[in-house]
């Protein structure tokens, strides 16, 4: 797998300097809703057609195969909260280069703290089309929605062409059998 810095929603790589970013790429939501440190901007830049005022945004592959794909990884385990979820969000330009109103495209199930250990996925989907009335996004965030207070804990989110998503199984073996089960040779 490999990750761009531009398709990076976590971390103060590109430039981001406030909460809840937490290192290099990644960050540490803590308590309430919050937003990632960094907001991709799916515009076309450097000398190219502008985005402003509703045009065309970056083509990310939704429907094309393969997709590029959502990865929201736990880095570092959560302690002290109750659950995390994440959200996937999107808007249109506002007209003047900067983001307008956010609008919901996927939600994440509430994972509850003793699932939020080190390497688990917390999204691993397809990056999903518009939902029905919204504009094409050019701006796509992470929205972390908490339960509690979190006093540890980081993850990665980024836009991604593929990942790593073998099953470990319950001895810490990359596999998909359950405990038990001899396959024979």
């Amino acid at each position: 797998m490999i990750i761009d810095g531009l398709n990076l929603f976590t971390g103060i790589s590109n430039g981001a300097s406030g909460a809840p970013a937490s290192g290099a790429n990644t960050d540490a939501p803590t308590t309430g809703t919050q937003v990632s440190a960094n907001i991709i901007d799916l515009g076309v830049i450097n000398g190219l057609p502008t985005s402003a005022r509703g045009g065309g945004a970056r083509d990310i592959a939704i429907g094309d195969d393969p997709m590029m794909k959502l990865l929201v990884q736990v880095t570092t385990a959560f302690a002290s909260g109750t659950n995390l979820q994440v959200n996937l969000q999107g808007a249109p330009d506002n007209g003047s280069g900067a983001p307008g109103s956010f609008t919901t495209m996927w939600s994440s199930p509430a994972v509850v703290e003793a699932n939020l250990t080190q390497g688990a996925y917390i999204a691993n989907i397809d990056v999903p089309r518009p939902v029905p009335g919204q504009p094409v996004p050019r701006y796509l965030q992470l929205q972390y929605v908490s339960s509690g207070t979190h006093t540890a804990g980081a993850i990665e989110g980024a836009i991604v062409l593929d990942r790593f998503d073998q099953m470990v199984g319950a001895t810490g073996a990359l596999s998909g059998y359950a405990p038990g089960v001899t396959v024979a040779n």
